[in-house]
């Protein structure tokens, strides 16, 4: 079963880690200055900006930043983004100090491995979709979707949207929500980090960017997904934002993976590498009606 942290209140601490780059100090800053200014005290990883590697700090550093937010208790929230290299720290995360200091932890894109391996080692419900680069200029939506996830008192049992949504495949499914940043999930299968329960069903949700793969890339990273053991446990995908003007040959890709395996999809533009950063909770319950294009959470058990 999976296991929710306890939400924010107003004046806690959230800890801010780089697990995927070396981060601007201005932005940096700004970010700080944003989310003090909404009322939270904001703690920084000891070498969140080291480049001991020349790209990022050492994988023992950025390890020890993520552990030490664990253990201290005045730590409510991990927030992190996205770069290159998350996936080099899974060995290293203490992922039973996670189980006995359940908090939120929140990161993107390439975070993606960090928060779906906890989520597997631990059961602990992580999300995906928040980082601190969204507090630089904080839209409407990315704020309202940070207090329906994460603040006592805003919750919702159903995904707020902020775009059309496109039935892709029509259906409706139930399942454990597990995903993130398309190329990290594809990359994901057969680590040892990540060990899905056969016995769940899930709700895939990706998305990539036409910045970073074109469309055979994202139907190569689909292949790797399919090809792998946990498809025969997908029961539903929710792909995300892609680009302004998404192809058509996209859309195709998408209709041939949802056809293929028989099972609901829509495309959207509320999360992913676009302006709006919809927050997706890796590990809870979630039904997608894909006809009425709607999902809603079903709550985990919150931690005591």
């Amino acid at each position: 079963m999976s296991i929710a942290a306890r939400k924010l209140s107003i004046g806690d601490t959230i800890g801010i880690i780089c697990p995927s780059h070396v981060p601007d100090p201005a932005r940096h800053k700004r970010s700080i200055a944003v989310l003090e200014s909404l009322g939270f005290k904001v703690k920084i990883g000891e070498n969140a900006y080291k480049d001991t590697y020349g790209y990022t700090a050492s994988a023992e550093e950025r390890a020890s930043d993520i552990n030490a937010m664990v253990v201290d208790n005045s730590v409510k929230m991990v927030l992190f983004g996205g770069g290159e290299g998350a996936v080099e720290i899974l060995p290293l995360i203490d992922y039973v100090a996670i189980k006995h200091n359940p908090k939120l932890f929140s990161g993107y894109s390439d975070g993606t491995s960090i928060l779906n391996a906890i989520h597997s080692q631990t059961g602990l419900v992580t999300y995906y979709g928040c980082m601190p680069g969204a507090f630089n200029d904080l839209r409407y939506y990315d704020w309202q979707q940070f207090l329906q996830h994460f603040v006592t008192g805003h919750e919702s049992s159903v995904f707020t949207s902020d775009s059309e949504w496109k039935t892709i495949n029509g259906g409706k499914c139930e399942g454990k929500l597990i995903g993130g940043y398309l190329p990290l999930v594809g990359q994901l299968q057969g680590n040892k980090h990540f060990n899905f329960d056969r016995n769940e069903k899930y709700i895939l949700f990706i998305e990539d960017f036409e910045k970073f793969s074109v469309v055979g890339a994202v139907a190569t990273y689909l292949a790797f997904i399919e090809q792998s053991p946990i498809m025969q446990n997908i029961q539903g995908v929710i792909f995300g934002h892609y680009s302004v003007n998404p192809p058509d040959i996209l859309f195709g890709c998408f209709e041939r993976f949802a056809k293929r395996n028989k099972i609901p999809a829509v495309y959207t533009d509320d999360f992913g590498h676009g302006t709006k950063h919809a927050i997706l909770p890796i590990g809870m319950n979630a039904i997608l009606d894909a006809d009425g294009q709607k999902l809603e959470f079903i709550d985990a058990e919150v931690a005591p």
